[in-house]
């Protein structure tokens, strides 16, 4: 069990980031993530990649954590603090995430396995269990969306 949250926590980790936009709820998910592997030991056993298998419940927790953050609101009834002024990238890159993570899940999760985590389309098509022009569509829309609200 060691051996498998060493090889694959840093993959796992910055999916997670990726996915919620935030390092705490990312180590909340790598954390959840691997409590939820090793609640399948023992009699786990695996019939695909290791990635394969986590890369949908990284994504469920993280969505999740980020649906949950969203109807958060305050005990106290006091405004959140804001955050620091970030700098212009900084600023670009989490904008630019705020429009993938508005992009219907299909969508969303075909852009991030080709560009993100850099999958060929056809095993983007396996890991997905979808016909191969279902991930060209999925990715041609999802890119075709971004393109109409980058220009706004």
């Amino acid at each position: 069990m060691e051996a498998l949250y060493w090889r694959y926590r840093d993959w796992v980790y910055s999916l997670a980031l990726r996915l919620c936009g935030q390092r705490e709820d990312a180590a909340d998910v790598l954390q959840e993530t691997f409590f939820y592997l090793f609640g399948k030991f023992p009699g786990f056993t695996l019939s695909c990649r290791m990635r394969t298998f986590l890369h949908p419940v990284v994504c469920h927790l993280a969505f999740d954590r980020k649906r949950k953050r969203r109807r958060a609101v305050s005990l106290e009834g006091e405004p959140e603090p804001e955050a620091p002024p970030q700098v212009a990238p900084e600023a670009e890159r989490r904008a630019l995430a705020e429009l993938v993570a508005d992009l219907p899940e299909p969508q969303r999760d075909v852009l991030l396995l080709r560009f993100a985590d850099g999958l060929p389309l056809e095993e983007i098509s396996g890991r997905l269990a979808v016909p191969l022009g279902t991930v060209k569509s999925r990715l041609h829309n999802a890119l075709a969306t971004l393109r109409r609200r980058l220009d706004r």
